[in-house]
């Protein structure tokens, strides 16, 4: 299993931890028999909240596709482990700054993300063959 393969779970484990804010803030309203009540996730922390959750849900199947490319292209492991780890980090800040409420620094770091999403996606074309 490689740190790439890793990063999958990592992305995966973000997206769900990413709601945990919304019900932390509203554990008494929180109806676990009505998990996706739209009443609950208010505008404020919840909405932010579930908007980063769902947000996770949305990058993740490319993120898969250009891991799972990028490693079956035989791209050098190192290259493909190093863009991956960089697009969770990115992740992790977007997430952040997403329960922040910092709307103009999370676009730049979803766009970073992106890019790195972006260069594991194409790097069977600009990292040649494997060495």
């Amino acid at each position: 299993m490689t740190i790439a393969d890793l990063c999958l779970l990592a992305a995966v484990i973000l997206t769900i931890v990413s709601i945990v804010p919304a019900k932390l803030d509203g554990v008494r309203e929180y109806d676990n028999g009505n998990p996706r009540d739209p009443g609950f996730y208010t505008p404020g922390l919840r909405a932010r909240s579930q908007a980063a959750h769902f947000n996770g849900y949305e990058a993740f199947p490319f993120f898969a596709a250009a891991v799972i490319l990028a490693e079956m292209r035989a791209v050098p492991q190192g290259i493909v482990n190093g863009l991956a780890v960089a697009f969770v980090v990115e992740r992790v800040g977007y997430v952040l700054l997403y329960l922040g409420d910092r709307p103009t620094l999370r676009s730049l770091v979803w766009s970073v993300a992106l890019l790195c999403n972006l260069a594991i996606f194409f790097s069977p074309v600009w990292a040649g063959p494997a060495g």
